[in-house]
């Protein structure tokens, strides 16, 4: 939620991202995420492909999960949004902290319409999304 919350505030002016990203940039980002997010990845790998983001949503302790936000000069350009998790795992007899050392890549989210459309899993956040009966 905390993507849809902000970009609300983005496209209301409130939001002071700490990183703007050139037209260029969004639109080249824009076209590979959807393939790119079709692999497993981690805090690192969202950095080292796309850069600090215009907005962290949690702090950088790894042993947290975060949601990074990146956007352009255009606020009628939707934020792209990388959630990531950090937690234990279920059944787990330990409950904190968690075994892995980075946050992993559920989904990207990005675009306007229905939510659920606008989400791009990994597998890894396949796999950990509940069974709907």
């Amino acid at each position: 939620m905390a993507s849809v919350y902000a970009e609300f505030a983005w496209r209301q002016g409130w939001l002071k991202p700490d990183r703007v990203l050139d037209a260029k940039t969004y639109a080249s980002m824009r076209s590979v995420i959807s393939p790119w997010a079709q692999h497993d990845r981690v805090w690192a790998d969202v950095l080292a492909a796309f850069g600090p983001p215009s907005v962290l949503f949690g702090g950088t302790n790894p042993l947290y999960g975060k949601t990074l936000g990146y956007v352009t000069k255009d606020i009628a350009e939707p934020m792209i949004s990388f959630h990531l998790w950090n937690g234990t795992e279920p059944g787990s007899d330990s409950s904190w902290p968690p075994d892995r050392e980075a946050p992993l890549l559920l989904a990207v989210r990005c675009g306007d319409g229905p939510f659920a459309d606008r989400f791009t899993f990994t597998p890894e956040g396949q796999r950990r999304r509940p069974e709907i009966a």
